[in-house]
């Protein structure tokens, strides 16, 4: 289970051991009733043994606790073999809750056993990460973000490639105002996650962010933009006014407005914008439905 300041990463020790008859009910059986357990069953004398086991190992170690692994020396354990039914190796079981889920026989190539793992892995559950994400997320929306960035740090020290908290770490650097270390999150982002719809709705809030350090007066522009509908510029520059006082809705609404009246003003800025709002926003957002509606009506009027 998730908690501040422990690690749920087990040594190797701990994580991957070589198992017999004698061991098998408490290493596997009963050891699956807490997380996954992938038995390698295999002989010194098999040569694909000698590919796929190091390669389950390494993929076991990745997982960081989410799955183990015993394994079987069917020359010494004939008995377990036989009551498995083991015809050919190497073969691998995985085992949860106490019974056999999964398995192959044969060595696989790395992007097959990865998708064993992410099988195996899923059944276990993601001990209490998401949970942890919920409650840093909470705390960000009731404005608690140094404990939020906290949160979603820690979640980072078990899990550094969990997207759901690596973008809320960048949205927590926001909230405290911290834009620079907010932009170098973004750019540092692991590989596996950069472009993640997390990661891309935390850049899409980078950029209001900037934007909104950078806003004019509302209301010395509204009053421009009430003296001259026209105004293309000022009305750009009131929706970016509007997003800094935190008024979403108007802000689109008045570049929908920008838009129909001219949708190719300034290489179509207000479009551009408002896709960077919408990215910026939950997907189910309200502001967000009607935004694409009503951008959509127009573009196709």
């Amino acid at each position: 289970m998730f908690g501040l300041g422990e690690s749920t990463a087990a040594p190797k020790g701990d994580l991957i051991k070589d198992g017999s008859e004698a061991t098998f009910m408490v290493d596997v059986i009963e050891a699956s009733r807490d997380v996954p357990v992938i038995v390698d069953f295999w002989a010194p004398w098999c040569g694909p043994c000698k590919t796929l086991g190091p390669a389950l190992e390494a993929a076991v170690l990745a997982a960081k606790g989410k799955a183990r692994m015993v394994k079987i020396n069917v020359d010494e354990s004939q008995m377990i073999a036989q009551q498995l039914r083991i015809q050919s190796i190497p073969t691998v079981y995985a085992f949860w809750q106490g019974q056999p889920v999964d398995g192959f026989q044969g060595a696989l190539p790395g992007s097959e056993i990865k998708k064993f793992m992410d099988r195996i892995t899923a059944l276990g559950g993601d001990g209490g990460l998401a949970e942890a994400v919920e409650a840093a997320e909470a705390m960000l929306a009731e404005g608690a973000a140094a404990d939020a960035a906290e949160t979603f740090a820690a979640i980072l020290g078990e899990e550094p490639e969990n997207a759901a908290a690596y973008g809320g770490l960048i949205r927590a650097y926001l909230a405290i105002g911290d834009i620079e270390q907010a932009e170098t999150l973004a750019a540092n982002a692991p590989k596996a996650i950069a472009n993640a719809k997390e990661i891309e709705a935390a850049r899409a809030q980078i950029e209001l962010a900037k934007q909104a350090a950078k806003a004019g007066p509302e209301q010395e522009l509204r009053a421009a933009v009430e003296a001259d509908a026209g105004n293309h510029q000022a009305r750009f520059d009131l929706a970016a006014a509007l997003l800094a006082a935190g008024k979403t809705e108007e802000a689109v609404d008045q570049l929908l407005d920008l838009f129909r009246r001219d949708r190719d003003w300034n290489d179509g800025a207000a479009k551009t914008q408002l896709f960077t709002i919408f990215e910026a926003l939950n997907p189910k957002d309200p502001i967000v439905l009607a935004g694409r509606r009503r951008l959509s009506s127009i573009i196709f009027a």
